[in-house]
């Protein structure tokens, strides 16, 4: 079958289904199932791909087609320019997210220690530890099969200093059981989306991602409020809390960092110009 065929059967299925920007999908699938970029398409549209890969490539388009992510179908997801393993047990990571990695690296110095609340894919604590230094960190879930998934990260991406990173199964922070250790950060994207919004969410996301990293409560700020309530206890003096927020939870987020003492709260816009995390720092004369 020629490459500018299985292009067109790719591209119309996907239309048919009303998948958002199913040009770029189909051109992904192209990539990763035939080999076939875009530029490869321009200069020979009439190249012959393999049977095999074109029956493939068609398989995984109908898949693709009943909304189940990409990423999941490909088993991989890129996230600071690292290919991070997902299934369905974890939120495929976002470009979002990757402001609220980057803004915690420009805070991380050599040795700092930090703890990572609602890990999932491990996508933010690996990456940290990646791109940084000396640094060591506890990353928490409630969820066993997504620790499993970050764990599997962890090790591919980290390599022999995978054991920088410890992983705690429980409730926020009733993972870290007896535990009074403070730390340098605290760090979480949390489920915040209000509980009635749900099921007007992409069927990629309502049908395929786990709910419970989804579902923020009532107003989407329920995993805030417990996360806050504990917050100043676990940073050392000076330390920051970085947490991702929905596009309108800054003003709802940052009061809860001032009722919960904390000092210089900031919001973050992500690149599109909506809030997009908020930090805030535990006075350093309180310990």
């Amino acid at each position: 079958m020629k490459a500018s065929d299985v292009k067109e059967k790719i591209l119309s299925a996907l239309s048919a289904a009303e998948i958002p920007d199913a040009q770029t999908d189909t051109a992904l699938i192209l990539r990763e199932i035939c080999g076939i970029s875009r530029a490869d398409l321009l200069a020979d549209p009439d190249k012959e791909v393999a049977e095999e890969a074109a029956q493939k490539a068609l398989a995984l388009t109908e898949q693709r087609a009943q909304r189940i992510p990409l990423q999941q179908l490909f088993g991989t997801a890129c996230f600071m320019g690292l290919d991070f393993t997902v299934t369905e047990d974890v939120l495929c990571p976002r470009p979002d997210t990757e402001i609220l990695t980057e803004e915690v690296l420009r805070e991380l110095t050599d040795g700092s220690r930090f703890l990572e609340l609602c890990t999932g894919s491990g996508c933010i604590a690996v990456s940290l530890l990646r791109y940084s230094n000396d640094c060591t960190g506890i990353a928490t879930d409630l969820s066993e099969k997504a620790l499993e998934i970050a764990r599997k990260n962890a090790d591919a991406i980290l390599g022999e200093t995978s054991d920088a990173l410890t992983f705690l199964q429980g409730d926020l922070w009733e993972a870290l059981g007896d535990s009074e250790e403070r730390f340098d950060f605290v760090i979480s994207n949390p489920p915040y989306i209000p509980a009635g919004d749900i099921p007007s969410l992409m069927p990629e996301v309502r049908l395929h991602e786990p709910v419970m990293a989804l579902d923020g409560g009532a107003d989407g700020l329920d995993f805030y409020r417990r996360i806050l309530e504990e917050a100043p206890r676990r940073l050392k003096g000076g330390g920051q809390i970085f947490l991702e927020i929905g596009y309108d939870q800054g003003a709802a987020v940052s009061r809860l960092c001032e009722e919960a003492g904390l000092i210089e709260i900031s919001v973050i816009r992500d690149y599109g110009g909506n809030d997009r995390v908020v930090r805030a720092m535990r006075p350093v004369l309180n310990g």
